[in-house]
């Protein structure tokens, strides 16, 4: 059983989790996630880790309520314990001194750009972050992106707070004005990570993306995590999560994120 420390609201259907897991801790890095258990009937889950304090022996989740696990999940209060937690899952980020690197997050996907961006600066990169809400009651954890990010950038798509647009208007004027960037690291809905995939690869930059596609054992056994990268067939939770974003078949993953949209909806 895995106690949860601390729990609160962060936005709209957006709930903050902190929970006792030492082991998990203390080899936790960015990048990695967590398959969650609620009950002995309920469905497994990947999370991925969005901060982790070794000292502490604790993690950090961040997630939107969807569905009816993370409903019930969001539901749970200070106190409460989850039954499983499996973790740390998935190969960290590859984090070494690219120079200037660009880390972008879209609406949930900030969350894990933090450990991210947190990590390339501890390496020595000048960080720029680019995140994007869809309006001001959205946004969180403005402060602690700013604490790692050598430049931060904001949107929202209605202009609310920060900029008026999406994370790739903001990346696009970066890279017309000829800024040097030598890596892009992007996390948040498909749709976004195509849309940065397509913008980066017109100016080869190398570009990696942290995919979420659906996921059931976290172990490479049940097969539907499956995703195409370079027209080869590989699973998330064993050979990503991180891949390259011009070898990522965006259009085939966004299919198979909607198999079950129906029952989800149910």
């Amino acid at each position: 059983m895995f106690k949860i420390i601390d729990k609160y609201q962060l936005g709209p259907k957006i709930s903050y989790a902190l929970i006792e897991a030492p082991l998990i801790a203390a080899k936790a890095k960015a990048g990695q996630f967590v398959i969650l258990r609620l009950s002995e009937k309920g469905e497994r889950i990947p999370l991925t880790i969005a901060d982790f304090d070794r000292s502490k022996g604790t993690i950090t989740l961040v997630f939107q309520e969807l569905g009816k696990t993370t409903g019930a999940l969001a539901a749970m209060k200070s106190g409460d314990c989850i039954m499983d937690l499996l973790g740390p899952q998935g190969n960290p980020t590859e984090i070494e001194n690219f120079g200037n690197a660009v880390v972008v997050g879209g609406g949930i996907g900030i969350a894990p750009v933090y450990p991210l961006a947190r990590e390339l600066k501890e390496a020595g990169n000048q960080v720029t972050a680019i995140i994007g809400y869809r309006s001001k009651e959205y946004v969180f954890w403005e402060e602690k992106m700013r604490s790692v990010s050598t430049h931060l950038l904001i949107a929202t798509n209605d202009g609310s707070y920060g900029g008026k647009g999406f994370v790739t208007d903001v990346l696009k004027k970066l890279m017309d004005k000829g800024e040097r960037i030598d890596r892009v690291f992007a996390i948040g809905p498909a749709i976004m990570m195509k849309a940065v995939a397509e913008l980066t690869r017109t100016k080869n930059i190398s570009t990696i993306v942290s995919l979420n596609s659906l996921m059931v054992c976290g172990m490479g056994m049940c097969g539907a995590c499956r995703v195409s990268v370079d027209n080869k067939t590989h699973f998330t939770c064993m050979d990503g999560p991180d891949f390259d974003a011009h070898k990522v078949d965006f259009d085939e993953l966004m299919k198979r994120l909607d198999t079950y949209k129906q029952e989800e909806q149910v």
